[in-house]
């Protein structure tokens, strides 16, 4: 988000709206408190567990890609 918000602020000559300004600053806000939870999430996640599900899941996700990719 920072990125693309620096870029829009280049092209636009920093002339951004009131509005677009709340929802930068709504959209950042939203986002970090999201984030925090699902790291607060996965850590827990990961001193209860092992990494068997999230490699289960990767390979069978990768069956799928490769499928997709085979056939179309």
């Amino acid at each position: 988000m920072l990125g693309a918000s620096g870029l829009k602020l280049l092209k636009t000559g920093f002339s951004f709206t009131g509005f677009e300004w709340l929802v930068l600053a709504v959209g950042s806000i939203v986002a970090f408190v999201v984030s925090v939870f699902a790291i607060k999430f996965l850590m827990d996640y990961i001193k209860k567990h092992d990494f068997k599900a999230f490699g289960y899941y990767r390979i069978v996700l990768g069956i799928i890609v490769l499928t997709y990719f085979w056939f179309f």
